[in-house]
């Protein structure tokens, strides 16, 4: 979960820091919007029908065809299937248009299958579809054993209608920004910046921007799970995909399954809210970096913490002024500098030591390690495109999302206090929000906790140390909830489960598989 497009895609790719990807479904959507809804996808004639079965609570009569619906899979590389969902581009008139969602599956070679596990890996704007094609790093032999595996890509994002922003090299422009603007020119910069990023969505995908929100898209999983056949939904989301399962839960509770919320975002917290846990989180993640960097080769940095993170402050600052040289062609200023600071932080079994080694060059005066992890986590190939559209989505989604964040002068506010209290990430986070100031459109729904009565339980994870979803939220989110049910574990990074805790994958393990609960208030230590 990011609210900066300049670390979108770390938010995006967080949990899939490890896991080398392979290329999603080889056909793409083409982004074009149908006028009337389908009741089929798919049109070969090897393809297989899922069946269907009741649904928990029936759908309104509006909605029959995109219920009724039965999905066409097709091989797609592997073992994999592939399929395409229609559903209402906006459920106030379902009619009217729709959309079509791009689907993955990874059927269960097991004897006792149980259904279903659709997966999320966050964002917004991470591809369900490369998570799930990731399944054999990010489930366990025996939950691939009991569930198919089924992985999406929400509306808007990666293959599923996409939403577009800004170009190529608007996007540069944005990421590269001042990401601490001290000056007039430099602050006028940032809010022209800011305005163009909302403007260029309206211009390049109008029917979108209202109708890309989470709400939306959990509506649009509640259509998947009775295209699947399946009487509940059993889900695992990470990160952002917490906050798309909450909200599932919340719409659909009757229909819930068995459902983990992994690394958990807290629904009743606003933008401000969330960006401040955020910065006070990326700090938390620093101290623990630094304390640990000496064990890795080639760290640069002090051997007394608090040494060492002025070390990593100090040349930030001097980045800021005078931006470093790259073999790339293109400078590291201080927000790349971030950016790369910030994605590695994000797992600390292959982050901390890359940081160690981007940093040991950087401290030298090249900066190309910084900017090839930040390139990584925006999805910058070599020839200077985005490959995915992660970077325009999450701001699509979280601007829609919530209402409209402090404008100009209460950014620049926020900024000097958050800079006296997480004086590493705070001003980066502050300014990160200003796009959604201006955002064209808001949803009608303010956050607010989220209950889910009438669902089972819900298994809630919060990791000790996490830098983007602090573990308060998880703990939040747990206590919101109807049945919440809160487990902990005491490790780095980001998410919990598939990250070396053998306590965390059993007990998670046992409530997707045999319906066991883990103990309330259960704690898994670190490895």
């Amino acid at each position: 979960m990011s609210l900066s497009v300049r670390s979108a895609a770390v938010a995006s790719v967080g949990s899939l820091l490890a896991v080398s990807l392979l290329s999603a479904c080889a056909a793409a959507s083409d982004g074009t919007i149908s006028t009337s809804p389908a009741s089929s996808s798919g049109t070969t004639s090897s393809a297989t029908a899922s069946p269907l079965t009741p649904s928990s609570s029936a759908p309104p009569t509006a909605l029959a065809s995109f219920y009724d619906q039965q999905l066409l899979w097709e091989g797609c590389g592997g073992d994999f299937e592939c399929s395409n969902l229609s559903v209402p581009l906006a459920y106030d008139d379902p009619g009217k248009a729709s959309i079509t969602l791009k689907l993955i599956r990874l059927a269960s070679q097991g004897d006792n299958v149980l259904g279903s596990l659709v997966v999320n890996p966050g964002g917004p704007g991470g591809s369900g579809i490369d998570y799930a094609r990731a399944a054999r790093a990010v489930t366990t032999d025996a939950m691939r054993d009991h569930y198919d595996i089924v992985g999406f890509d929400p509306r808007g994002v990666g293959t599923s209608n996409p939403i577009h922003c800004l170009d190529d090299a608007q996007t540069d422009e944005y990421i590269a920004a001042d990401a601490s603007p001290d000056n007039a020119a430099e602050t006028a910069d940032l809010e022209r910046l800011s305005v163009q990023l909302g403007a260029a969505c309206v211009a390049k995908s109008p029917t979108l921007v209202p109708n890309i929100g989470t709400r939306d898209a959990a509506r649009d999983m509640d259509i998947l799970r009775a295209a699947l056949g399946d009487d509940k939904l059993n889900y695992l989301g990470k990160s952002y995909g917490t906050y798309l399962g909450a909200t599932y839960a919340e719409e659909f509770p009757a229909n819930v399954g068995r459902m983990l919320l992994d690394g958990a975002v807290d629904p009743s917290l606003n933008s401000t809210e969330l960006a401040k846990g955020q910065a006070a989180g990326f700090e938390l993640a620093l101290k623990r970096f630094v304390q640990k960097c000496p064990d890795l080769p080639n760290c640069p940095l002090s051997h007394d913490p608090a040494v060492a993170i002025t070390e990593v402050q100090n040349f930030l600052r001097k980045v800021d002024a005078q931006p470093l040289t790259t073999s790339q062609g293109r400078p590291l200023t201080e927000a790349l500098a971030v950016l790369g600071i910030i994605g590695s932080l994000y797992d600390n079994d292959y982050g901390w030591p890359t940081l160690a080694d981007g940093l040991s060059a950087a401290f030298k005066g090249d900066g190309s390690r910084l900017l090839e992890i930040g390139d990584y986590f925006t999805d910058l190939d070599s020839s200077g495109h985005y490959t995915t559209n992660g970077n325009d989505a999450i701001y699509a989604v979280n601007c829609w999302d919530k209402p409209a964040t402090p404008g100009l002068a209460e950014t620049q506010a926020l900024a000097k206090q958050w800079a006296v209290e997480y004086p590493t990430f705070g001003t980066y986070l502050a300014w990160g929000n200003l796009p959604c100031a201006t955002w064209p459109g808001h949803s009608t729904v303010a956050p607010h906790k989220v209950v889910a009565d009438g669902s089972p339980t819900i298994l809630v994870i919060g990791t000790t140390n996490d830098p983007a979803t602090p573990v308060e939220w998880a703990k939040s989110l747990a206590s919101q909830l109807s049945h919440g049910l809160y487990m902990e574990w005491q490790g780095d990074g980001h998410t919990a489960y598939m990250r070396g805790s053998t306590c965390i994958d059993d007990k998670v393990d046992a409530f997707f598989i045999d319906g066991v609960e883990p103990a309330a208030g259960t704690v898994c230590p670190a490895p």
